[in-house]
């Protein structure tokens, strides 16, 4: 395979050539939909994960995240999904007033990698050389117009040439997120990226607290499609390849259909891995903007909307002598008396019964499911 050049990228299988230009280039916000949100297990099943869900407000996740792009000067987005979610994605878009054609469907997950690079190929394949805003559907933001800000900044970077990431400002030593430590400055608001690094425990988050030089991993980037496919080409030409025949082999309907044998030998891996651990090309933009990736019940006791006893009741609820829990019933009465800092979560074929500073073991429950082959562990909620 030819060598994929940032400056001039032949748009494979197409013919074309992509030219950069002086003007700033279209921005493409990216969903990636793929997650299964096992940790808010029962409420998120595989067929119905949790960014299909409204666990914060009244809104799925993906709509909230569509409805973020509102105020940016960007293009019509792109999901990229699994394919079992189809119908789902495609109601989320058109209810939002987009493009419902607008999807990439994976036959199955590898990673935010290859999501991104089979996006960045889609968003090529007729000459074109936009900036991919790549987000996950399952996150929440609070603060629109600083986020709209970063964007903004980040574009401005990417265009250059850059690859940008967002790092969340800390406000706690939290322990089930991973770091960025920032280098030199770019600017007031972005950072050259000294290092990546792995979830910490408390002392170690702590300790990052307290230098200011941590930032909190969002997950959400953007690139130039051609600064991007040109560092897989680079450091993860197997997985490029892969994605190019895949891409090859699509079957294009009310969507693009990722054919399963030619995406089963496409290597998994994240963007982090595959890519900003391994350029020089890295920047991370500052956000300070009630950012969370919703991964934990514990996640949205936080959010959520509290009692003056601390608690956050969904649905049909009673408590006494009750504080500082999360407690959801979609479908029956739940009572709870004389507990503290308890996570019940009740549907209509299970019942979690967790703590608030236990709840990321939930993982190991879905698992046990799983290897019980129980439909509870992936099935519809009933």
């Amino acid at each position: 395979m030819t060598r994929i050049e940032a400056h001039r990228l032949y748009a494979l299988g197409r013919g074309r050539y992509i030219s950069h230009v002086n003007t700033q280039p279209l921005l493409v916000p990216v969903l990636m939909s793929g997650g299964a949100g096992t940790r808010l297990w029962p409420a998120s099943r595989a067929d119905r994960p949790k960014q299909f869900l409204p666990l914060v407000d009244d809104r799925t996740m993906v709509r909230a995240t569509l409805d973020r792009l509102t105020g940016l000067t960007a293009a019509p987005p792109l999901v990229v999904a699994n394919a079992a979610h189809h119908a789902l994605v495609a109601a989320e878009l058109r209810t939002a007033g987009h493009d419902a054609s607008r999807m990439i469907l994976e036959p199955f997950g590898r990673n935010t990698a290859p999501a991104a690079a089979v996006a960045a190929l889609y968003l090529t394949a007729e000459g074109e050389d936009p900036l991919m805003l790549l987000l996950p559907a399952d996150h929440v933001i609070a603060d629109m117009p600083s986020f709209h800000a970063a964007v903004h900044h980040a574009a401005d970077l990417a265009a250059a040439g850059a690859l940008v990431t967002f790092g969340v400002v800390p406000t706690s030593p939290e322990t089930g997120y991973g770091y960025i430590k920032t280098g030199p400055p770019v600017d007031t608001a972005a950072f050259h990226i000294e290092q990546f690094v792995e979830k910490p425990d408390t002392a170690t988050a702590q300790s990052y607290l307290e230098s200011g030089r941590y930032l909190w991993n969002s997950g959400m980037f953007v690139f130039r499609c051609s600064s991007y496919l040109a560092a897989l080409d680079e450091f993860a030409p197997e997985m490029l390849a892969s994605c190019i025949r895949t891409m090859e082999t699509a079957i294009r309907d009310d969507g693009v259909f990722l054919d399963g044998d030619a995406f089963g030998s496409t290597p998994a891996d994240s963007i982090d891995y595959a890519v900003m651990e391994n350029t020089d090309l890295g920047k991370v933009v500052t956000l300070d903007a009630g950012w969370s990736d919703v991964g934990s019940w514990a996640a949205l006791w936080e959010l959520g909307e509290h009692d003056d006893d601390g608690n956050v009741l969904i649905g049909d609820i009673v408590v006494a002598d009750t504080r500082n829990s999360y407690i959801r019933s979609e479908h029956r009465l739940v009572t709870v008396a004389g507990l503290d800092g308890v996570v019940v979560v009740a549907t209509p074929d299970a019942l979690l019964v967790t703590t608030v500073e236990k709840c990321q073991h939930v993982k190991a429950v879905v698992d046990t499911l799983k290897s019980q082959q129980r439909p509870e562990a992936t099935g519809s909620t009933g």
